[in-house]
């Protein structure tokens, strides 16, 4: 669990900002960075790699609350919430406004939680450029739904890059953030929920903490079967609505899950007592909630990683516990050179303002590109039956990836 007393420090890492002896161990092989006023003065510069996928991108902005639970952490804010973003493939041309990458507040919340506000202002993060567009007009048809959860502490917009991608490529994606799970996130209501999930675990004696993530993980599963059934509801005899105007969009028999950190570990969590759930993906979560010895029924599961730390043999052991139990299709794949936030929009961003992780020497524009590639390839194999070679064996066009067969 001192991976998890570490999570603001990587975060830190990842941005690569100048960092307290103190805290980083490291910090004195850093090599220089900007000071504030170069990176205030670069903000602009912040945008998301344009989607690859032959459609534009629109995005909806989901309220969802779960009057069947109540939420876990704050009993006594009463029902269980979530916030959504909708992403969906559109026709070119059509909507309004870019979407907002996240509010002020909410980049706000997250630089405290890493402790830089000094360094890095608000507006920079809130404001990076995105492609997705309010009110564009869907393209027909009905489409695989790919629900998606961010890492513990993180907003869910840390996992804009992918969700872009995906929707760019003909999938409808739901992107959450979980109540009280991390720095801020921001609900109707002028309310910006903070990370009071974070503090129960970091106050918890250490013999207890794993067991809390295991929680975190399981909630998520059910916070994910709730958006499945909200999203795809069918009403018959004065039942509900479903919750999203363009659910007609969803094929709800082509459904996949996938997360970073503990989103990865409620993405196996939630296929496991969801069987509408057909695949998912792993981003270097560790398994605190084990997938069940049973397996997944005989379904598709890919776990990507950074080579160190989740290759065979290193410290976190449950991705070879789960990999033996896992029953289906399945891929394990590390990435040389990668660190545990490679996989979101991080670093990404970092590299654009010319910042990097001197611990994790993968660059931001390849953090990205194999993220989106490889995840993108699974769901087209899983969920649309599109032959995907890359996910075959080694590629020359990606040696960094590492596929792994203990």
């Amino acid at each position: 669990m001192n991976k998890l007393r570490r999570s603001a420090v990587a975060l830190l890492l990842a941005l690569a900002l100048p960092l307290p002896v103190a805290a980083a161990g490291a910090a004195a092989a850093a090599p220089p960075q900007p000071g504030a006023q170069a990176v205030a003065e670069a903000h602009t510069r912040l945008e998301l790699p344009r989607p690859t996928g032959p459609y534009a991108v629109g995005r909806d902005t989901l309220h969802l609350v779960d009057k069947q639970r109540r939420d876990p952490w704050v009993p006594s804010a009463g029902a269980r919430e979530l916030m959504a973003s909708m992403y969906y493939p559109a026709r070119p041309g059509t909507g309004g406004t870019r979407a907002p990458y996240m509010t002020t507040k909410e980049a706000q919340l997250l630089l405290e939680g890493i402790k830089r506000t000094d360094v890095l202002p608000p507006e920079a993060l809130a404001g990076t450029r995105v492609h997705a567009r309010t009110g564009a007009r869907p393209i027909g048809g009905r489409h695989p739904l790919v629900v998606l959860s961010p890492g513990f502490t993180l907003n869910r917009a840390t996992l804009s890059l992918l969700s872009e991608e995906l929707a760019s490529r003909g999938y409808v994606v739901a992107l959450l953030d979980h109540a009280y799970e991390s720095f801020g996130a921001t609900f109707p209501g002028g309310r910006t929920l903070t990370c009071v999930a974070c503090q129960t675990v970091e106050h918890a004696p250490e013999d207890t903490r794993k067991k809390l993530m295991a929680k975190v993980a399981t909630g998520r599963a059910a916070d994910i079967s709730f958006v499945i059934d909200t999203l795809t509801a069918a009403p018959r005899h004065g039942g509900p609505a479903p919750a999203w105007k363009r659910s007609a969009m969803i094929d709800p028999k082509r459904i996949g899950v996938a997360g970073h950190s503990i989103g990865g570990n409620s993405a196996a969590s939630a296929m496991a007592a969801d069987e509408r759930i057909s695949a998912g993906v792993n981003m270097d979560g560790t398994f605190f909630a084990p997938v069940p010895r049973s397996g997944l029924d005989g379904r598709p599961f890919l776990m990507l990683g950074a080579l160190n730390g989740h290759a065979p043999g290193d410290d976190d052991t449950t991705w070879l516990r789960d990999w033996r139990r896992l029953d289906g299709w399945k891929r394990w794949l590390t990435v040389s050179g990668a660190g545990h936030f490679t996989f979101i929009d991080i670093p990404v961003l970092a590299a654009q303002i010319g910042v990097t992780d001197p611990t994790t020497p993968i660059s931001g524009k390849r953090s990205g590109e194999i993220t989106r590639d490889y995840v993108s390839a699974f769901f087209d194999r899983q969920l649309r039956g599109i032959p995907r070679p890359l996910l075959d064996g080694p590629s020359a066009a990606n040696p960094e990836v590492v596929f792994q067969n203990p």
